[in-house]
């Protein structure tokens, strides 16, 4: 590689190393070449080196292991496909995207309880703050890797207790018993806003303090505009892509 002037060397060597990560020079797991290899590589200082390993890190492509170096990820950025309307009913493909890019995804249900309805969801649901709601609390593994946390809530008067969950449903089989119940979804409305993780989140993820994750809140609607469901989905921004398709009326 030619270093130019006057961009940043720094950039420049994050742009090498991130094409070469994309052409497969460096597969997914393994070990880049140490900070003064790649500084005598591109007659560098280990100072820019170490920034530009930081902007990989920053855009999820690395994770670094202090004393050892920089690991290539093992997940690839995978797209979280919105087709409207979508033909099977279900408001969450979390499994098929994953296994889409030939992984292998799990998603088991860490929480299940009846507590009273938070301000934001009362809200979402149009229910009155601390109504009951039954919420499900979901953590969401590619292999062993965290990729995603969801949390569920359905008002206790559209559940009927925590049994609906029961056996678990994964993300989406939920709403075929909904429907069963009596509130068969017609259709969704999905929030996505970009922020900073909370401290839990960043631990569960494993995200840097660079890092930033999509928040995408979903209202699942039966007959009569009755908000059955509302979810919150936490995914690292720097994994996922958004695609959200529809056909023109």
């Amino acid at each position: 590689m030619i270093v130019e002037t006057p961009r940043a060397r720094y950039r420049q060597v994050a742009d090498e190393l991130r094409k070469e990560i994309r052409l497969g020079k460096y597969p997914a797991g393994t070990l880049l070449p140490s900070q003064p290899e790649l500084a005598r590589k591109y007659g560098l200082n280990q100072t820019s080196i170490n920034r530009a390993i930081a902007l990989l890190r920053a855009e999820g492509l690395v994770r670094v292991e202090h004393g050892v170096g920089a690991f290539v990820q093992e997940i690839p950025t995978v797209k979280r496909v919105r087709r409207i309307p979508r033909s099977d009913g279900s408001g969450s493909s979390f499994a098929e995207e994953v296994q889409k890019v030939g992984l292998k995804p799990h998603a088991p249900l860490v929480g299940l309880d009846i507590v009273p309805a938070p301000a934001m969801v009362a809200e979402r649901l149009g229910l009155a703050e601390n109504d009951p709601v039954v919420r499900r609390r979901r953590h969401m593994f590619v292999g062993e890797r965290p990729v995603q946390l969801a949390i569920s809530y359905i008002p206790l008067e559209i559940a009927g207790g925590e049994e609906i969950a029961l056996p678990d449903t994964g993300p989406s089989g939920l709403y075929r018993r909904l429907g069963d119940r009596g509130y068969p979804i017609e259709r969704f409305v999905e929030e996505i806003e970009a922020r900073h993780p909370t401290e839990e989140e960043a631990e569960f993820l494993r995200l840097t303090d660079a890092q930033h994750v999509l928040e995408v809140v979903r209202i699942a609607y039966a007959a009569n505009n009755v908000a059955a469901e509302t979810v919150t989905n936490v995914l690292p921004s720097q994994q996922w892509r958004l695609s959200y398709e529809w056909t023109a009326s």
